[in-house]
């Protein structure tokens, strides 16, 4: 029999994730069906979502997650024994699939990674994954930027944000990043080439946006949520598009966090926003993730990985990522 860990949710998230939220437990997994198939986890992801979807799910479940896995064992002519797929198989070792849908939306199925030329397989779950096409289609498709355009993105310098900025530039656009630190913003304009990054910590929007954007902000790709959010829109220019991707400021907020109304911004300027899900377009699943590879390869998109060894210390990746130490995309070597 083969055998498998998993981390499950034993207390429900109160404030910051705690590891004692969390229970390593093993377990023998059952032979395989017909149409089924076995895969060892290589690298594993840690998001944002994790924390704003975990408290739906019943405890006791499998802590929710993607992973990089390599097919071990298979009886489904689909996916064949040495493949990589990229899977919602959550925080496990060993996983039995039948190449469905398992979690988070019913689009999330476990699917083969394309050829990387030579790069990574972990960017499956970075630039070359889920991030790289919430940047890639959320940004394009939604703010429709054109050159000669202000963007602002906030998270700037996590998995998604370092893109979104980094896309927008390829399209001619002025680019303003917020980042948690020095560090950060120092990456975003000395490797990433953003025009301006700000310090949220030790700046406010208000003198930001007043020395970068005098003229207004065009595009906001919004990662963050709360006053932050409140501040930009209120400086965007007439017919300006805004992107939701998260609101990671309020995700260990214990009680619902308030911030300034929009509704006169909204109408005088006529602003369009608009949340989304990268799920709407699984169609179009390898159409981002071949751009953003040839912008790779081109020279024009950098990435940067944080990267935590061991699965044990998946929850130790997770509070962290939560906590803004990651710079880019934060996974876990199994």
């Amino acid at each position: 029999m083969v055998k498998t860990k998993r981390f499950v949710t034993v207390k429900r998230f109160e404030g910051e994730p705690k590891p004692s939220d969390l229970k390593l437990v093993e377990e023998e997994l059952p032979p395989l069906k017909e149409g089924e198939f076995l895969c060892k986890a290589l690298w594993m992801s840690v998001d944002p979502y994790m924390r704003a979807y975990a408290p739906r799910f019943p405890l006791g479940m499998t802590m929710m997650g993607s992973q990089v896995a390599e097919i071990i064992d298979s009886k489904n002519p689909e996916f064949k024994v040495g493949q990589h797929v990229v899977g919602h198989f959550g925080w496990q070792t060993i996983s039995i699939s039948d190449g469905n849908a398992t979690t988070l939306t019913g689009h999330d199925k476990p699917y083969i990674i394309p050829d990387f030329e030579g790069l990574p397989i972990s960017l499956a779950l970075g630039v070359l994954g889920m991030p790289g096409n919430t940047a890639y289609f959320g940004l394009l498709e939604l703010c429709q930027p054109k050159a000669g355009e202000t963007v602002v993105v906030t998270g700037a310098a996590g998995a998604v944000g370092s893109l979104v900025g980094q896309i927008a530039r390829i399209r001619g656009c002025r680019v303003i990043g917020f980042a948690g630190s020095d560090e950060k913003c120092r990456w975003l304009k000395e490797d990433l080439k953003f025009d301006s990054a700000f310090n949220y910590k030790k700046v406010t929007v208000a003198q930001a946006l007043e020395e970068a954007a005098p003229d207004g902000v065009d595009c906001y790709f919004d990662n963050v949520g709360g006053e932050t959010s409140s501040e930009i829109i209120r400086r965007m220019n007439t017919f300006g598009r805004i992107a939701v991707c998260g609101s990671i400021s309020s995700y260990n907020a214990t009680n619902i966090p308030t911030a300034t109304a929009l509704q006169m911004p909204f109408v005088s300027k006529q602003l369009k926003m608009e949340g989304f899900l990268v799920s709407r377009w699984v169609g179009r699943w390898n159409e981002g993730i071949l751009h953003n590879l040839k912008w790779i390869k081109e020279g024009k998109l950098k990435y940067r990985e944080t990267i935590t060894e061991g699965f044990e210390r998946m929850p130790d990746a997770f509070i962290s990522m939560l906590s803004g130490k990651n710079i880019g995309k934060a996974v876990v070597k199994v």
